[in-house]
Protein backbone atom coordinates (compact mmCIF):
# COMPACT_ATOMS: atom_id res chain seq x y z
CA UNK A 1 0.00 0.00 0.00
CA UNK A 2 2.71 2.26 0.90
CA UNK A 3 4.03 2.80 -2.55
CA UNK A 4 0.78 4.46 -3.81
CA UNK A 5 1.17 7.00 -0.81
CA UNK A 6 5.27 7.32 -1.56
CA UNK A 7 4.64 7.81 -5.61
CA UNK A 8 1.51 10.62 -4.35
CA UNK A 9 3.95 12.38 -2.03
CA UNK A 10 6.82 12.46 -4.49
CA UNK A 11 4.71 13.70 -7.22
CA UNK A 12 2.82 16.27 -5.34
CA UNK A 13 6.09 17.71 -3.36
CA UNK A 14 8.47 17.11 -6.12
CA UNK A 15 11.12 15.72 -4.81
CA UNK A 16 11.75 12.31 -3.53
CA UNK A 17 12.66 13.31 0.09
CA UNK A 18 10.40 11.92 2.62
CA UNK A 19 8.38 13.62 5.55
CA UNK A 20 10.84 13.73 8.36
CA UNK A 21 9.85 14.03 11.56
CA UNK A 22 12.53 14.49 14.54
CA UNK A 23 12.77 15.12 18.10
CA UNK A 24 13.85 18.65 17.45
CA UNK A 25 11.28 21.23 18.11
CA UNK A 26 10.50 25.38 18.63
CA UNK A 27 10.31 26.11 22.31
CA UNK A 28 8.78 29.02 21.28
CA UNK A 29 5.82 28.15 18.63
CA UNK A 30 5.49 30.85 16.32
CA UNK A 31 1.21 31.11 16.16
CA UNK A 32 0.55 34.69 16.76
CA UNK A 33 1.42 35.06 13.01
CA UNK A 34 -1.55 32.51 12.24
CA UNK A 35 -5.12 33.57 11.04
CA UNK A 36 -8.10 31.21 11.39
CA UNK A 37 -6.09 29.52 14.54
CA UNK A 38 -8.25 26.68 16.27
CA UNK A 39 -7.58 24.89 19.51
CA UNK A 40 -7.88 21.25 20.15
CA UNK A 41 -7.32 19.55 24.31
CA UNK A 42 -7.27 15.96 24.27
CA UNK A 43 -8.47 14.30 27.23
CA UNK A 44 -7.11 9.96 26.72
CA UNK A 45 -8.96 8.81 29.78
CA UNK A 46 -11.69 5.74 29.17
CA UNK A 47 -13.56 3.69 31.48
CA UNK A 48 -13.15 0.53 28.85
CA UNK A 49 -11.12 0.55 26.17
CA UNK A 50 -11.84 -0.26 22.72
CA UNK A 51 -10.21 -2.70 20.41
CA UNK A 52 -11.62 -0.32 17.04
CA UNK A 53 -9.82 2.80 18.16
CA UNK A 54 -6.80 3.67 17.22
CA UNK A 55 -6.45 6.92 19.22
CA UNK A 56 -4.42 7.55 22.53
CA UNK A 57 -6.25 6.74 25.59
CA UNK A 58 -5.59 4.53 28.65
CA UNK A 59 -8.10 3.34 31.24
CA UNK A 60 -9.33 5.72 33.65
CA UNK A 61 -8.92 6.29 37.26
CA UNK A 62 -9.72 9.84 38.88
CA UNK A 63 -5.97 10.48 40.72
CA UNK A 64 -4.41 9.75 37.33
CA UNK A 65 -6.69 11.99 35.25
CA UNK A 66 -6.30 15.15 38.05
CA UNK A 67 -2.34 14.84 37.35
CA UNK A 68 -3.06 14.88 33.98
CA UNK A 69 -5.23 17.79 33.58
CA UNK A 70 -2.42 19.41 36.32
CA UNK A 71 -0.35 19.16 33.58
CA UNK A 72 -2.70 20.39 30.90
CA UNK A 73 -3.02 23.70 32.89
CA UNK A 74 1.04 23.77 33.68
CA UNK A 75 0.72 23.48 29.13
CA UNK A 76 -1.71 26.08 28.55
CA UNK A 77 0.07 28.14 30.09
CA UNK A 78 3.44 27.32 28.91
CA UNK A 79 2.17 28.33 25.48
CA UNK A 80 -0.29 31.11 26.24
CA UNK A 81 2.26 33.14 28.17
CA UNK A 82 4.47 33.18 24.93
CA UNK A 83 2.60 36.20 23.70
CA UNK A 84 1.06 39.64 25.08
CA UNK A 85 -2.67 39.83 24.87
CA UNK A 86 -5.59 37.39 23.86
CA UNK A 87 -5.04 35.61 20.34
CA UNK A 88 -8.40 35.59 18.50
CA UNK A 89 -9.20 31.76 17.59
CA UNK A 90 -11.56 29.79 15.77
CA UNK A 91 -12.67 27.29 17.87
CA UNK A 92 -12.14 25.16 20.82
CA UNK A 93 -12.87 21.32 20.59
CA UNK A 94 -12.33 18.03 23.37
CA UNK A 95 -11.39 15.03 21.90
CA UNK A 96 -10.55 11.52 23.38
CA UNK A 97 -10.43 9.38 25.22
CA UNK A 98 -13.52 10.38 27.58
CA UNK A 99 -13.08 13.87 28.10
CA UNK A 100 -16.47 13.92 30.26
CA UNK A 101 -15.20 11.42 32.72
CA UNK A 102 -13.52 15.31 33.64
CA UNK A 103 -16.49 17.19 33.41
CA UNK A 104 -15.88 18.36 36.77
CA UNK A 105 -12.82 20.43 35.54
CA UNK A 106 -13.57 20.94 31.97
CA UNK A 107 -14.72 24.65 32.70
CA UNK A 108 -11.64 25.16 34.93
CA UNK A 109 -9.55 23.99 31.36
CA UNK A 110 -11.63 26.54 29.63
CA UNK A 111 -11.12 29.52 31.92
CA UNK A 112 -7.32 29.00 31.50
CA UNK A 113 -7.49 28.70 27.83
CA UNK A 114 -9.77 32.21 27.59
CA UNK A 115 -7.13 33.80 29.55
CA UNK A 116 -4.66 33.23 26.21
CA UNK A 117 -7.40 32.96 23.68
CA UNK A 118 -10.79 34.28 22.26
CA UNK A 119 -12.91 31.88 20.86
CA UNK A 120 -15.26 33.35 18.62
CA UNK A 121 -17.29 29.96 16.96
CA UNK A 122 -18.07 27.73 20.20
CA UNK A 123 -16.44 25.16 22.19
CA UNK A 124 -16.91 21.43 21.00
CA UNK A 125 -16.90 18.32 23.30
CA UNK A 126 -16.63 14.21 22.74
CA UNK A 127 -18.94 12.30 24.64
CA UNK A 128 -19.65 8.51 25.03
CA UNK A 129 -22.97 7.24 24.97
CA UNK A 130 -22.95 6.18 29.00
CA UNK A 131 -21.98 9.93 29.48
CA UNK A 132 -25.24 11.63 27.74
CA UNK A 133 -26.82 11.86 31.50
CA UNK A 134 -28.97 15.78 32.31
CA UNK A 135 -26.35 15.96 35.36
CA UNK A 136 -23.28 15.58 32.87
CA UNK A 137 -24.53 17.93 29.84
CA UNK A 138 -26.01 20.29 32.68
CA UNK A 139 -22.37 20.89 34.21
CA UNK A 140 -20.43 20.65 30.32
CA UNK A 141 -22.79 23.61 29.37
CA UNK A 142 -22.11 25.15 32.39
CA UNK A 143 -18.80 25.04 31.47
CA UNK A 144 -19.03 26.76 28.13
CA UNK A 145 -19.63 23.96 25.99
CA UNK A 146 -21.73 24.59 23.54
CA UNK A 147 -21.26 21.58 20.85
CA UNK A 148 -21.22 17.55 21.63
CA UNK A 149 -20.96 14.64 19.47
CA UNK A 150 -21.67 11.48 20.92
CA UNK A 151 -19.27 7.90 19.24
CA UNK A 152 -22.60 5.94 19.07
CA UNK A 153 -20.81 4.10 16.36
CA UNK A 154 -24.14 2.43 15.80
CA UNK A 155 -27.44 1.75 17.47
CA UNK A 156 -27.81 -1.85 15.76
CA UNK A 157 -26.59 -4.89 18.42
CA UNK A 158 -25.22 -6.43 16.07
CA UNK A 159 -22.69 -3.99 15.19
CA UNK A 160 -22.29 -3.01 18.89
CA UNK A 161 -21.52 -6.57 19.70
CA UNK A 162 -18.82 -6.53 16.44
CA UNK A 163 -17.12 -3.44 18.05
CA UNK A 164 -17.53 -4.43 22.10
CA UNK A 165 -20.02 -1.87 22.83
CA UNK A 166 -22.95 -2.05 25.28
CA UNK A 167 -26.43 -0.83 24.20
CA UNK A 168 -27.70 2.54 23.35
CA UNK A 169 -30.20 3.47 25.85
CA UNK A 170 -32.18 5.75 23.00
CA UNK A 171 -35.00 7.07 24.93
CA UNK A 172 -33.01 8.16 28.12
CA UNK A 173 -30.40 10.15 25.71
CA UNK A 174 -33.43 11.96 23.75
CA UNK A 175 -34.62 12.68 27.46
CA UNK A 176 -31.35 14.10 28.07
CA UNK A 177 -30.92 15.80 25.04
CA UNK A 178 -34.50 17.27 25.57
CA UNK A 179 -33.31 19.38 29.17
CA UNK A 180 -30.03 20.28 28.28
CA UNK A 181 -30.18 22.30 24.50
CA UNK A 182 -26.82 22.74 22.75
CA UNK A 183 -25.99 24.31 19.68
CA UNK A 184 -25.10 21.14 17.86
CA UNK A 185 -25.49 17.60 18.72
CA UNK A 186 -23.75 15.27 16.73
CA UNK A 187 -23.40 11.36 16.23
CA UNK A 188 -20.84 9.47 15.14
CA UNK A 189 -21.53 6.44 12.89
CA UNK A 190 -19.04 3.95 11.30
CA UNK A 191 -19.91 2.44 8.33
CA UNK A 192 -18.38 -0.36 6.31
CA UNK A 193 -18.55 -3.02 8.54
CA UNK A 194 -18.91 -6.60 7.76
CA UNK A 195 -22.21 -7.28 6.26
CA UNK A 196 -23.34 -4.03 7.14
CA UNK A 197 -26.33 -3.02 4.63
CA UNK A 198 -27.27 0.26 3.06
CA UNK A 199 -30.39 -0.44 5.34
CA UNK A 200 -28.44 -0.59 8.25
CA UNK A 201 -27.11 2.62 7.88
CA UNK A 202 -30.27 4.32 6.99
CA UNK A 203 -31.64 3.17 10.55
CA UNK A 204 -28.71 4.47 12.41
CA UNK A 205 -28.66 7.71 10.62
CA UNK A 206 -32.68 8.38 11.29
CA UNK A 207 -32.32 6.94 14.92
CA UNK A 208 -29.99 9.61 15.28
CA UNK A 209 -32.10 12.33 14.44
CA UNK A 210 -35.43 10.96 16.05
CA UNK A 211 -33.22 10.63 19.40
CA UNK A 212 -31.68 14.36 19.07
CA UNK A 213 -28.83 15.00 16.76
CA UNK A 214 -28.63 17.58 14.18
CA UNK A 215 -26.13 16.34 12.72
CA UNK A 216 -24.15 13.22 11.75
CA UNK A 217 -20.59 11.78 11.01
CA UNK A 218 -20.24 8.83 9.22
CA UNK A 219 -16.82 7.19 9.01
CA UNK A 220 -15.41 4.72 7.08
CA UNK A 221 -14.01 1.70 9.70
CA UNK A 222 -10.52 1.49 9.15
CA UNK A 223 -8.21 -1.79 10.25
CA UNK A 224 -5.62 -0.14 11.96
CA UNK A 225 -2.54 -2.54 12.83
CA UNK A 226 -2.08 -1.86 16.44
CA UNK A 227 -5.90 -1.55 17.76
CA UNK A 228 -5.93 -5.14 18.70
CA UNK A 229 -9.34 -5.87 16.73
CA UNK A 230 -9.90 -8.45 14.06
CA UNK A 231 -12.87 -6.45 12.14
CA UNK A 232 -12.58 -6.82 8.56
CA UNK A 233 -14.21 -3.86 6.54
CA UNK A 234 -16.01 -3.88 3.49
CA UNK A 235 -14.40 -4.48 -0.07
CA UNK A 236 -13.65 -1.31 -2.27
CA UNK A 237 -16.78 -1.63 -4.36
CA UNK A 238 -19.11 -2.53 -1.36
CA UNK A 239 -17.80 0.66 -0.06
CA UNK A 240 -18.16 2.63 -2.74
CA UNK A 241 -21.17 1.36 -3.23
CA UNK A 242 -22.21 2.73 0.78
CA UNK A 243 -20.72 5.50 0.39
CA UNK A 244 -22.80 7.20 -2.71
CA UNK A 245 -25.89 5.88 -1.85
CA UNK A 246 -26.00 7.39 2.12
CA UNK A 247 -25.26 10.41 0.60
CA UNK A 248 -27.58 10.32 -1.80
CA UNK A 249 -30.13 9.68 0.90
CA UNK A 250 -29.03 11.98 3.12
CA UNK A 251 -29.17 14.51 0.28
CA UNK A 252 -32.80 13.33 -0.30
CA UNK A 253 -33.90 13.81 3.13
CA UNK A 254 -32.50 17.40 2.78
CA UNK A 255 -29.52 17.46 4.98
CA UNK A 256 -26.75 19.72 4.09
CA UNK A 257 -23.07 18.06 3.32
CA UNK A 258 -20.67 20.19 4.98
CA UNK A 259 -17.54 17.69 4.70
CA UNK A 260 -16.91 14.06 3.16
CA UNK A 261 -18.41 11.94 6.01
CA UNK A 262 -20.66 14.92 7.69
CA UNK A 263 -24.42 16.08 7.01
CA UNK A 264 -26.50 18.38 9.11
CA UNK A 265 -30.27 18.76 10.04
CA UNK A 266 -29.84 22.66 10.74
CA UNK A 267 -27.58 25.41 8.92
CA UNK A 268 -25.60 26.46 11.85
CA UNK A 269 -25.23 22.96 13.23
CA UNK A 270 -21.37 22.38 12.45
CA UNK A 271 -18.65 20.08 14.37
CA UNK A 272 -15.26 19.63 13.34
CA UNK A 273 -12.22 20.07 15.08
CA UNK A 274 -9.87 18.96 11.72
CA UNK A 275 -10.87 21.44 8.72
CA UNK A 276 -8.54 24.65 10.32
CA UNK A 277 -5.89 26.15 8.35
CA UNK A 278 -3.93 26.03 11.45
CA UNK A 279 -4.38 25.22 14.91
CA UNK A 280 -2.96 24.45 18.71
CA UNK A 281 -3.19 20.85 20.23
CA UNK A 282 -2.63 20.60 23.68
CA UNK A 283 -2.38 17.56 25.65
CA UNK A 284 -0.97 13.99 25.38
CA UNK A 285 -0.98 12.54 21.63
CA UNK A 286 -1.97 16.20 20.08
CA UNK A 287 -0.70 17.71 17.21
CA UNK A 288 -0.29 21.27 16.43
CA UNK A 289 -0.42 23.07 12.99
CA UNK A 290 1.24 26.18 11.64
CA UNK A 291 2.28 28.15 8.75
CA UNK A 292 5.71 26.21 8.81
CA UNK A 293 5.56 23.25 10.96
CA UNK A 294 3.81 20.10 12.30
CA UNK A 295 4.48 18.95 15.97
CA UNK A 296 2.68 15.78 17.89
CA UNK A 297 2.89 15.55 21.39
CA UNK A 298 4.07 12.30 23.26
CA UNK A 299 1.58 9.85 23.35
CA UNK A 300 2.84 8.47 27.00
CA UNK A 301 0.51 10.22 30.05
CA UNK A 302 3.19 9.43 32.28
CA UNK A 303 5.69 11.26 30.48
CA UNK A 304 3.30 13.74 28.98
CA UNK A 305 3.04 14.69 33.50
CA UNK A 306 6.91 14.64 33.66
CA UNK A 307 7.75 16.74 30.90
CA UNK A 308 5.45 19.56 32.03
CA UNK A 309 6.87 19.56 35.39
CA UNK A 310 10.37 20.23 33.81
CA UNK A 311 8.88 23.24 32.37
CA UNK A 312 9.52 21.92 28.81
CA UNK A 313 6.93 21.25 26.27
CA UNK A 314 5.63 18.01 25.64
CA UNK A 315 6.82 17.82 21.79
CA UNK A 316 7.40 13.92 20.43
CA UNK A 317 8.07 14.62 16.82
CA UNK A 318 7.97 18.11 14.70
CA UNK A 319 8.30 18.54 10.82
CA UNK A 320 9.31 21.59 9.60
CA UNK A 321 7.75 21.74 6.12
CA UNK A 322 8.87 22.67 3.00
CA UNK A 323 6.38 24.97 0.72
CA UNK A 324 5.09 22.18 -1.16
CA UNK A 325 4.41 20.09 1.87
CA UNK A 326 2.33 22.71 3.42
CA UNK A 327 0.26 23.32 0.53
CA UNK A 328 -0.34 19.40 0.39
CA UNK A 329 -1.62 19.32 3.44
CA UNK A 330 -3.47 22.60 3.01
CA UNK A 331 -5.22 21.20 -0.03
CA UNK A 332 -5.97 17.38 1.39
CA UNK A 333 -7.70 18.76 4.64
CA UNK A 334 -9.32 21.83 2.69
CA UNK A 335 -10.87 19.37 0.51
CA UNK A 336 -12.11 17.17 3.54
CA UNK A 337 -15.12 19.91 3.21
CA UNK A 338 -15.92 18.85 -0.28
CA UNK A 339 -14.81 22.62 -1.52
CA UNK A 340 -11.85 24.45 -2.46
CA UNK A 341 -11.99 28.17 -3.36
CA UNK A 342 -8.58 28.92 -5.47
CA UNK A 343 -8.47 32.80 -3.99
CA UNK A 344 -7.80 31.01 -0.06
CA UNK A 345 -5.01 28.95 -1.56
CA UNK A 346 -3.74 32.12 -2.83
CA UNK A 347 -4.35 34.66 0.73
CA UNK A 348 -2.45 31.76 2.65
CA UNK A 349 0.45 31.09 0.34
CA UNK A 350 0.70 34.09 -1.89
CA UNK A 351 0.80 32.19 -5.01
CA UNK A 352 -1.98 31.16 -7.31
CA UNK A 353 -2.87 27.54 -7.44
CA UNK A 354 -3.13 27.66 -11.04
CA UNK A 355 0.54 28.04 -10.87
CA UNK A 356 1.52 25.41 -8.36
CA UNK A 357 -1.12 22.60 -9.31
CA UNK A 358 -2.98 23.45 -12.62
CA UNK A 359 -2.26 20.28 -13.74
CA UNK A 360 -3.27 17.77 -11.26
CA UNK A 361 -6.84 19.89 -10.50
CA UNK A 362 -7.53 19.83 -14.37
CA UNK A 363 -7.10 16.26 -14.54
CA UNK A 364 -9.14 15.62 -11.69
CA UNK A 365 -12.11 17.82 -13.16
CA UNK A 366 -11.78 15.85 -16.34
CA UNK A 367 -11.26 12.72 -14.55
CA UNK A 368 -14.81 13.80 -12.91
CA UNK A 369 -13.26 14.02 -9.26
CA UNK A 370 -13.98 17.94 -9.06
CA UNK A 371 -16.25 20.27 -11.04
CA UNK A 372 -15.82 24.31 -11.33
CA UNK A 373 -18.74 26.32 -10.33
CA UNK A 374 -18.31 30.04 -10.19
CA UNK A 375 -14.89 29.58 -9.34
CA UNK A 376 -15.11 26.79 -6.76
CA UNK A 377 -13.59 23.72 -7.21
CA UNK A 378 -16.78 21.00 -5.35
CA UNK A 379 -16.02 17.29 -5.18
CA UNK A 380 -18.42 15.14 -6.78
CA UNK A 381 -19.78 11.53 -5.20
CA UNK A 382 -16.82 9.71 -7.09
CA UNK A 383 -14.27 12.71 -6.02
CA UNK A 384 -15.83 11.70 -2.24
CA UNK A 385 -15.07 8.04 -2.38
CA UNK A 386 -11.25 8.66 -4.43
CA UNK A 387 -10.54 10.82 -1.51
CA UNK A 388 -12.00 8.33 1.00
CA UNK A 389 -10.33 5.51 -0.75
CA UNK A 390 -6.52 7.54 -0.90
CA UNK A 391 -7.35 8.76 3.09
CA UNK A 392 -7.31 4.89 3.80
CA UNK A 393 -3.77 4.23 1.72
CA UNK A 394 -2.47 7.45 3.71
CA UNK A 395 -3.98 6.35 7.09
CA UNK A 396 -2.43 2.85 6.66
CA UNK A 397 1.10 3.63 5.55
CA UNK A 398 1.55 6.87 7.48
CA UNK A 399 -0.51 7.36 10.63
CA UNK A 400 -0.15 3.48 11.42
CA UNK A 401 3.00 3.53 11.69
CA UNK A 402 3.48 6.93 13.09
CA UNK A 403 1.04 6.12 15.62
CA UNK A 404 2.03 2.48 16.12
CA UNK A 405 5.68 3.50 17.08
CA UNK A 406 4.53 6.13 19.10
CA UNK A 407 2.42 4.26 21.22
CA UNK A 408 6.11 2.30 22.16
CA UNK A 409 8.36 5.50 22.49
CA UNK A 410 7.21 7.91 23.77
CA UNK A 411 9.74 10.19 21.87
CA UNK A 412 11.03 8.90 18.95
CA UNK A 413 14.37 10.06 17.95
CA UNK A 414 13.01 10.16 13.82
CA UNK A 415 10.72 9.00 11.64
CA UNK A 416 10.38 8.87 7.92
CA UNK A 417 6.80 8.70 6.09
Amino acid sequence: MSIVTTLTRMWLTRTTKPFTFTNQYDRTLPYSECDGLGLYVHIPFCRSICTFCPYCKTVYSKEKCDRYIDALLKEIELVGNQRNGRKTVTSLYFGGGTPALAADRIGEIISALQKHFEITEGIGLELHPDNVTPETLRTLKAAGVTKISIGIQSFLPKFQKILGRRPVDARAMAAALREVDFETVSMDFIFALPEQTLDDLKSDIDAAFATGANHVAIYPFIDFTFTGGNVKPLGKRQKRDMLDKITDYCLGKGLKRDSIWTFSSEKDAKYSSMTRDNFLGFGCSATTLLRKQFKINTFSVEEYIKRIGGGNLPTSLTIHFTQRQRMIYYLFWTLYSTRLDPNDFEKFFGVPLKKMYGLEFSLARLLGFLTLENGIYKMTLKGAFYYHHYENYYTLSYIDKMWGIMRKQAFPEKIEL
